[in-house]
């Protein structure tokens, strides 16, 4: 049975003003009982205020009147165009032929900008299949070059709220997961373009700055010297006596 809108603002308007039971209610409300009974109680949905549905078109006067007179009596939901789409989809989502196109584009934002969400969670979201995410992360797709991300809430390829509960639920699970992270974990948590702009190549820290100049010998793979230094000009300090000759 589909909801009213505004659930709950709706059951406490009709617990303060119509003598349905609560079971009623609920079953309107798609609440429990209980907790219809905590509404009038003032235990739940403290502060809410009434939805009136009669004024809101989601049910006719008729209809409470009926529930008032017979306990057994079911309140029957009007027709709410805005209340389409509400519920949760069963199934594969569908994506037009015309935003089909705009899949990658979706994908590589959300590689981008949530690099937290796995691909399962992607694909429910865009309506597309792990080979192809895994193409946009791996930038091996035929046309990545050509690609821009764009957000796919506004390419209309999902809801805002869908999106969010998604990196809601990816956040927890990291943050349950815990311990150190390995270097392939943190290169996941970058960006695509960013992780793959890194260098692979370890930088020579700075105690050793300046060995780099060395060359190695192709034989022994040690470094080369110059074999006409002389070690003794390194030690062999000039006279005192040498300097007071120089000055005079």
């Amino acid at each position: 049975m589909n909801k009213p809108l505004m659930a709950k603002a709706t059951a406490v308007w009709l617990v303060d003003n119509t003598t349905l039971s609560f079971k009623q209610i609920a079953d309107f409300c798609g609440m429990h009982e209980l907790e219809v009974q905590g509404i009038a109680d003032g235990d739940v949905a403290v502060g809410v205020k009434g939805f009136d549905p009669v004024a809101s078109n989601q049910l006719d006067a008729s209809e409470i009147e009926k529930g008032q007179k017979n306990p057994l009596h079911r309140l029957k939901l009007k027709h709410n165009p805005a209340a389409e789409g509400e519920e949760k989809r069963r199934g594969p989502r569908y994506t037009p032929l015309s935003k089909r196109q705009d899949r990658p584009a979706a994908i590589l934002w959300l590689v981008k900008f949530h690099p937290e969400l796995g691909d399962s969670q992607i694909s429910k979201l865009v309506g597309t299949t792990k080979p192809t995410i895994a193409s946009i992360r791996d930038r091996t797709h035929w046309n990545i070059q050509n690609i821009q991300p764009i957000d796919p809430v506004a390419l209309g390829l999902c809801r805002q709220s869908e999106l969010d509960a998604a990196v809601q639920k990816a956040a927890k699970r990291k943050a349950a997961e815990g311990g150190a992270m390995t270097d392939d974990e943190r290169r996941k948590l970058l960006s695509t373009e960013t992780s793959l702009a890194m260098s692979d190549e370890p930088r020579l820290p700075s105690s050793i700055a300046g060995l780099e100049n060395f060359s190695l010998s192709k034989d022994d793979d040690k470094p080369e010297r110059d074999d006409n230094l002389d070690a003794d000009s390194f030690f062999n300090l000039p006279d005192a006596d040498d300097d007071e000759d120089e000055d005079h």
